[in-house]
């Protein structure tokens, strides 16, 4: 059973590790991108939807405790 703590544990693991992982991906995309690499877009375009895939999957794992 899943309980509010499980939850709340869930919410701030999600923010913080999505931040970081998503803010170190725009972080160095971006000074590529500004330093004229253009690989530095395959860091810098996938920052956000990598940040928030983080959370999905964290709160995956936690649903399947329910069953």
């Amino acid at each position: 059973m899943v309980t509010r703590e499980d939850i709340l544990i869930l919410g701030l693991s999600a923010g913080v590790v999505g931040s970081l992982v998503g803010g170190m991906m725009l972080g160095i995309g971006m000074g590529l991108v500004i330093g004229g690499q253009h690989l530095g877009w395959l860091l810098l375009l996938p920052a956000a939807p990598v940040a928030g895939m983080i959370g999905y999957l964290q709160a995956r794992k936690l649903a399947k405790r329910l069953t």
